[in-house]
């Protein structure tokens, strides 16, 4: 199964912005690790990292029927972008938000996101390690999609 990871604006400066809130390790070391973890369970996984929402929405458009989840981190775009989240809802796929701080735990514009409601789930707080529980979790689902077709398959049979 394949996974797409989209980061949003300034992710790529990660290593760099604020260590005390982002941690010290780059988006390079965080989609190194997350490849790992998909290589080693078999899975495809690909990224991508944008500081404009139209290039983010397309990339969101472009997963309908190339890949069976998402993984996001909207970054600003998570508390004021309602055209992620109707993109997120249109494609319909296993999505998990995740972030690096605890927005709930910051600024008050902050601990609102408007694109969670599309996503399966959502990781706060737990730093770069959000993004090895995301893969984790990614993969779990799909090993409960399989597991349901299979069922389905032998019901049918």
């Amino acid at each position: 199964m394949k996974i797409r990871v989209i980061q949003g604006p300034n992710i790529n400066m990660l290593g760099k912005r604020d260590p005390s809130i982002y941690g010290v390790m780059s988006m390079d070391d965080i989609h190194d690790n997350m490849k790992k973890v998909a290589d080693a369970a078999g899975h495809e996984i690909e990224f991508f990292q944008s500081n404009y929402e139209g290039e983010i929405v397309d990339k969101i458009q472009e997963c309908l029927g190339k890949v069976d989840g998402i993984i996001i981190n909207p970054a600003a775009f998570t508390h004021t972008s309602i055209a992620i989240l109707d993109a997120l809802s249109a494609v319909r796929l296993p999505t998990i938000e995740v972030h690096i701080s605890n927005i709930h735990a910051r600024e008050e514009f902050r601990s609102k996101s408007m694109t969670a409601p599309a996503a399966t789930g959502v990781i706060a707080g737990f730093g770069p390690l959000g993004y090895h529980i995301a893969i984790i979790s990614m993969i779990e689902i799909f090993n409960q999609i399989k597991a349901a077709k299979a069922a389905r398959k032998t019901q049918q049979a």
